[in-house]
């Protein structure tokens, strides 16, 4: 037994088959357009850098999918592990999320910053979803707390034990194994609102942070017999409402989000890869004009109706059908790339006028909760021009990041007056002006 078990781990650290979602992330990559996202967490004493770097040297090797790099081959890309020196810490920079190319930063697809109380952690989504990302740097942030003295903290929820050789749940590609429904129901979406505005500079992102009450959320939320989830996706789609009516365009459109969900809420696993899928809920003002009320009801049903196992399985189903296709596995990567580009320019990105993603509430071990005010979280650069917005709870702080590539702010300011007006109360943080 001893025996077979090591076998699988000299197997294990030869190579690493990009997950289901991941085969999409690299074929989007432009100069000025990675699949980067962002998780940061704000402590109450400022970082000691060195001690920082130190902690990051002990802790990724625990994480051998991203302590990698990415390789072509022929017909699919991979992740091989990567020794090289790195990545190295560095002071935080104003325009986070800045594209990740493959060759640079030798070769990791990952990066780490310090601005004084936080550290953030940014990982090309090839590497996996948020949920992976916050085991990372939940793993980092216990070993360089550890590193300070505080060794009551221990390792539970998100914090892993880098002492532990990773198991082979971790690093399983989850989608294939419950990509198992008999038929694969197809996706008709129709062409959603657009927002229109004017393009930032190259490597420009324009962040802007609401930082909020929990139960003041809760209580508005269940005013609505919505939840959380529900009541802010509502805010988002009137916002987005008012500002399609503001641009007077001729030709009214859908309005609708693109909102991950974290698959290991319906399907065991404990992959540390990517494991989401994308729902649209979203409203049609050419049904004619929507109340808020009206709007909370929508999505309230939409979720009702498509979060469950069976709907989840057979979207997971029909994702994986390509993959399995026999003549498709031996295309070229290159007529991949060229198929698969061209497909989420034209249909899949028409398909949302936004993205919103929801991590909840984020639990942390007794031992570790002292030394932690807030999390953060950002979607990062959006593929066109559009606003993304990541919600991401600790204690009573919930927090609301929006990310964007364009000057105007309408959705946003559209979004956080709302909240005003249901009498919740908002704390503003940006690294541009509102005007």
């Amino acid at each position: 037994m001893e025996k077979k078990e090591s076998k699988n781990r000299g197997a294990r650290k030869d190579w690493y088959k990009l997950d289901l979602s991941a085969i999409v992330y690299p074929t989007l990559q432009r100069r000025d357009f990675s699949s980067v996202y962002r998780l940061s967490v704000l402590l109450k004493e400022e970082i000691q850098p060195d001690t920082l770097q130190k902690a990051l040297d002990m802790t990724l090797p625990r994480f051998p999918t991203y302590k990698a790099a990415i390789r072509k081959g022929l017909f699919w890309r991979y992740l091989e592990p990567n020794n090289r020196p790195g990545p190295f810490v560095q002071e935080d920079v104003k325009n986070p999320c800045q594209p990740m190319h493959f060759k640079a930063n030798n070769r990791y697809l990952v990066r780490v910053y310090y601005f004084r109380n936080r550290i953030s952690l940014e990982a090309h989504h090839s590497l996996g979803d948020g949920t992976g990302g916050m085991c990372l740097l939940q793993t980092l942030t216990a070993t360089y707390l550890r590193l300070l003295g505080h060794e009551e903290i221990k390792n539970s929820g998100f914090v892993l034990d880098i002492q532990e050789e990773p198991s082979e749940g971790e690093l399983e590609d989850a989608y294939m194994r419950y990509a198992n429904a008999k038929v694969c129901p197809p996706r008709l979406q129709e062409k959603a609102y657009r927002v229109r505005g004017t393009a930032e500079p190259f490597y420009t992102l324009n962040i802007i942070d609401g930082i909020l009450s929990v139960s003041e959320v809760m209580a508005v939320a269940k005013k609505y017999n919505a939840t959380i989830t529900e009541y802010l996706n509502a805010v988002l789609l009137y916002a987005l409402l008012q500002k399609q009516e503001k641009d007077r365009r001729v030709r009214l459109r859908p309005v609708k989000i693109a909102m991950p969900v974290n698959l290991r809420r319906f399907f065991p696993s404990e992959t540390l890869r990517n494991f989401i899928t994308m729902i649209y809920p979203g409203v049609d003002p050419r049904l004619g004009e929507y109340t808020f009320e009206e709007i909370v009801v929508q999505v309230h049903n939409y979720m009702r109706y498509y979060l469950n196992e069976k709907l989840l399985r057979g979207d997971i189903t029909t994702n994986a059908a390509t993959q399995r296709n026999p003549f498709i596995r031996v295309v070229p990567l290159f007529l991949k790339d060229l198929v698969v580009r061209t497909f989420y320019t034209k249909i899949q990105d028409r398909n949302s006028s936004a993205g919103l993603t929801n991590m909840g509430a984020l639990k942390v071990s007794d031992g570790m909760k002292p030394y932690i005010e807030r999390f953060d979280i950002y979607m990062g650069q959006p593929f066109s021009r559009r606003t993304n917005c990541a919600i991401i709870s600790f204690e009573d702080t919930l927090t609301i990041n929006f990310a964007s590539s364009i000057i105007e702010a309408d959705v946003e300011r559209y979004f956080f007056r709302k909240l005003v007006q249901d009498g919740i109360h908002v704390k503003i943080e940006s690294n541009r002006g509102m005007d």
